[in-house]
């Protein structure tokens, strides 16, 4: 052997020298596409609540509102299921951009329906049960297209959550300006010209060419089934879905109701408004904080972050001043928003991405499900306790969750997925419709 051979390192030793790879470029043309489109009907959705809660509820009343609401969410929670099969058997791109278009319909019916006088109710509910399904068609695809357009899934992750922060930061604020200045009508032509810009977004999005996932094409009823099993198969999984049933009847669906009413008496509305500026602003910094930190067990790091949210309610049953308040909802958007970044990262890189679609529908389900049952409940629980007696309950079943998610060892012990791990759920490994 002569000198220069044995002074020349081998391949695995100049690897070793160069150290690790260098993480994949985030903001290439697929992920800029996409969260140009994620980013913009965001922003739209984020006008929603506040036209509907002051269009419809000066048209129709509180009543109204609820019902529109309530057949939104029922109809989701109805055929998300289904949406998750569809996003696998035909590609979640392509299902994305049709239940976008889909929207561009209801919002622009509405939209002619405001300008045009007062839209009868049945018009509103049945626009609102077809924005339902489309929204049961969009979302399990949604999460299934991250791994698709970036090879690291959580800086995409924690990138479009810093985006949804920010639009329901300022979409509410500029929801309340234009209904100031001109009608609903205006706010909802913005929203649907906001999914036809995110259709064409999306439309623009090129992924490796179309391939039909094994374990598809067959009944319905079987697909149904096998993302069940796969949805099953998963202890973290399941295990987490289930302390977020709880959460969701206890704390995140009756939150608002009982905030809104607390602030609102003891403060005034400026309060309540302030405090929901301060859980958008905690949520920008908990999508940041989660975009550079990358725990190796990231469940576990979440579930510390939901026990801190037990702050949030505390603050508001409490009677604290508004500094400590203000303090309280910065918190709990950090650490809902830290939550969810850890969660979908992990549903992403530790399920095959022929299932992933179906198996994002299960979850989805349970999730809404329990948000809408308590919603549904917060009134009626009024009558039995205090809304600061029912936020102490909320506080303590917060805490009882996060605690629940550390006891539990599939949750707690879950890893995050090497580097390679990620990549091998990327548009190279999961083809796409173009």
């Amino acid at each position: 052997m002569t000198t220069s051979q044995t002074n020349t390192p081998t391949p695995r030793a100049a690897s070793a020298i160069a150290g690790p790879p260098a993480p994949p470029p985030l903001w290439d043309r697929r992920f800029t596409l996409y969260f140009a489109a994620r980013a913009v009907s965001l922003f739209g959705d984020a006008m929603m609540p506040v036209a509907a809660a002051l269009a419809v509820g000066a048209l129709y009343g509180v009543s109204g509102v609820g019902f529109v609401l309530g057949t939104w969410t029922g109809t989701f929670v109805l055929l998300v299921l289904f949406g998750g099969v569809l996003a696998d058997r035909f590609g979640a791109r392509r299902m994305m951009v049709v239940a976008d278009l889909v929207r561009v319909v209801t919002q622009a019916v509405l939209a002619v329906a405001f300008f045009a006088g007062t839209p009868p109710f049945w018009l509103l509910v049945s626009m609102a049960a077809l924005a339902g399904a489309a929204v049961a068609m969009f979302l399990p695809g949604a999460n299934g297209m991250v791994p698709l357009v970036s090879g690291e899934p959580q800086r995409a992750n924690a990138t479009l959550k810093v985006a949804d922060a920010l639009a329901h930061l300022l979409g509410p604020a500029l929801a309340g300006v234009l209904l100031a200045l001109t009608s609903a009508g205006t706010v909802y032509a913005i929203d649907a010209g906001s999914f036809l810009v995110s259709a064409l977004c999306l439309a623009l999005v090129r992924l490796a060419p179309a391939r039909v996932p094994a374990g598809t094409g067959g009944s319905l009823r079987r697909d149904l089934r096998q993302g069940w099993r796969e949805f099953r198969a998963r202890t973290w999984m399941w295990a987490v879905i289930l302390i977020w049933v709880g959460c969701g009847v206890l704390v995140f669906g009756p939150l608002v109701p009982l905030t809104a009413a607390l602030i609102g008496d003891r403060l005034g509305p400026d309060a309540y408004g302030l405090a929901v500026s301060a859980l958008g602003a905690g949520t920008v910094l908990g999508g940041l904080l989660a975009l550079r930190v990358r725990p190796a067990r990231p469940l576990a790091a979440g579930a510390v972050a939901v026990a801190l949210y037990t702050v949030l309610p505390l603050s508001v049953a409490w009677d604290a001043g508004l500094p400590v308040l203000l303090a309280g909802h910065v918190l709990g958007g950090a650490a809902v928003a830290f939550w969810s970044v850890m969660w979908a990262t992990s549903v992403q890189t530790h399920t095959p991405p022929a299932v992933l679609n179906r198996v994002t529908a299960y979850e989805l389900a349970g999730s809404v499900s329990g948000i809408a049952a308590g919603q549904m409940l917060a009134g009626p629980a009024t009558a039995l306790a205090s809304p600061d007696r029912l936020l102490l309950v909320s506080a303590g079943a917060c805490l009882a969750g996060g605690v629940a998610l550390l006891a539990t060892p599939a949750v707690r012990g879950l890893r995050r997925a090497a580097r390679a791990d990620d990549g091998a759920h990327t548009g190279t490994a999961a083809p796409e419709g173009t």
